[in-house]
């Protein structure tokens, strides 16, 4: 049994003068409490009770490196002499722009902000302004961020979210007013009729229809084959411009990103997490006519640490390593990432647990379910989360750090030995749990 001693205690000392004792309620979900970490180094963390964790959390996925990659860290380091923030651009900004809109599918204008949450609360205002509607159209079980405008829907209980086939918005906090839901729409995932219908119910009143094109928050899904081009379409048709929120799949999934692995291009995209490989950066990108909106319509957005130094040096680095041989390093972490998933269904196999591995290499769930892969949030959330739980402490037990419904995030310091200590932590923690 491990000893989480000096986390509980400094736990307990800091909740008398942090909020809760963490600086974001996602970090609630960790047992016995919320774990105090003193360093990370590649695929492992080290904790301040002296455990040490193969770490497949990754801070939610932004680490695609690893925990302190020494040519982003150099980089970073080498930039400190000469300032963090100017309240004015730097060559740095100009440099990162044009490599990302020469790399991106459907990018040739970006701006830089610090944080997912508020990348997309700019998307939502450039689709408002550009269409002159007021609507968004979001899905199930897809997050995008912790605001007022977006978190609805997002981890809503069956109770309360209606009918699957015209779903209710659901705010996902306390403190939210009710007027934010009357200008969102919410469809079930992963099925083209629905958006359809939805469309059809709101017509000419949805400015943009927002999704991770990869579900990751609401379960590691893919896209059903045509779904994204279909959105696509139905987008154009009715209006209205598609949104992707690649915050999470974006240079996780592949050097272009979800887009770029399923040949899909959508109208304004969201990129943060793995783009500065760690450190706070958030990337709004589209085409020109839609993003000139904040100049030819005066769209406001401001930021006092956007495109600041550090950020820009962080994610100029990462770039020069996941570019790299037309971004080899991917072709190594899908192959170790397909090696691990397979492995893990044999071993559930081989302890007679009814468990589907789904995902894409870089980031994917353990599903303990006797029924089909699902397909969508509700058929996710139908799937055994006490067994999910029951997993991850147990691999917790075995040195092996998941979030708490056996997710995992991939980075490219997962190597092979990594993989192997893996999959021997696993056997052992999925027949304690048989």
């Amino acid at each position: 049994m491990r000893n989480y001693a000096k986390s509980i205690a400094l736990y307990e000392r800091t909740r008398r003068t942090l909020a809760g004792g963490v600086s974001s309620n996602v970090r609630y979900a960790s047992a016995p409490v919320p774990l105090f970490f003193e360093r990370g180094e590649g695929a492992r963390l080290y904790d301040i009770d002296g455990n040490v964790h193969i770490d497949y959390v990754l801070g939610n996925g932004p680490a695609i490196l690893g925990h302190a990659p020494k040519p982003v860290i150099d980089a970073v380091a080498a930039s400190l002499a000469q300032g963090q923030v100017y309240a004015a651009q730097h060559p740095r900004e100009t440099e990162l722009a044009e490599r990302l809109c020469r790399l991106l599918p459907g990018i040739e204008v970006v701006r830089f902000a610090t944080s997912g949450t508020e990348a997309v609360l700019m998307a939502f205002r450039l689709a408002r302004a550009f269409t002159g509607r007021t609507k968004i159209l979001k899905f199930e079980g897809h997050y995008h961020g912790w605001t007022d405008q977006a978190y609805i829907s997002a981890r809503p209980s069956l109770n309360e979210a209606g009918p699957a086939d015209s779903p209710v918005p659901v705010a996902g906090s306390p403190g939210m007013p009710p007027s934010v839901l009357e200008d969102t729409v919410v469809a079930g995932w992963n099925d083209l009729d629905l958006l359809k219908q939805a469309f059809e119910r709101h017509e000419g009143e949805i400015a943009a229809v927002i999704m991770e094109p990869v579900m990751v928050n609401g379960g590691p899904t893919e896209p059903a084959p045509g779904y994204l081009d279909g959105v696509r379409a139905l987008c154009r048709d009715n209006g209205a411009l598609f949104i992707c929120d690649e915050v999470i799949t974006g240079f996780r999934v592949g050097l272009r990103g979800a887009q770029g692995r399923y040949g899909v291009t959508a109208d304004l995209t969201i990129y943060a997490k793995a783009v500065a490989a760690g450190f706070p950066l958030a990337v709004v990108g589209g085409w020109r006519d839609v993003m000139d909106t904040l100049l030819d319509k005066g769209v406001m957005h401001g930021g006092t640490y956007n495109g600041n130094v550090q950020s820009m040096a962080a994610a100029l680095a990462a770039l020069d390593v996941l570019e790299a041989n037309d971004g080899a390093v991917y072709r190594d972490l899908e192959a170790r990432g397909t090696r691990l998933m397979q492995g893990l269904a044999a071993i559930a196999e081989k302890h007679k647990m009814p468990v589907k591995v789904q995902g894409l290499p870089a980031i994917f769930q353990v599903y303990f379910t006797e029924g089909a892969p699902p397909r969508n949030y509700r058929e996710s959330v139908a799937c055994d989360r006490d067994k999910a739980l029951a997993f991850h402490t147990a691999l917790q037990e075995e040195g092996i750090r998941t979030n708490q419904n056996a997710k995992f995030f991939l980075s490219v310091a997962h190597d092979e030995a990594i993989i192997d200590e893996t999959l021997a932590a696993a056997d052992r923690a999925m027949a304690a749990i048989a």
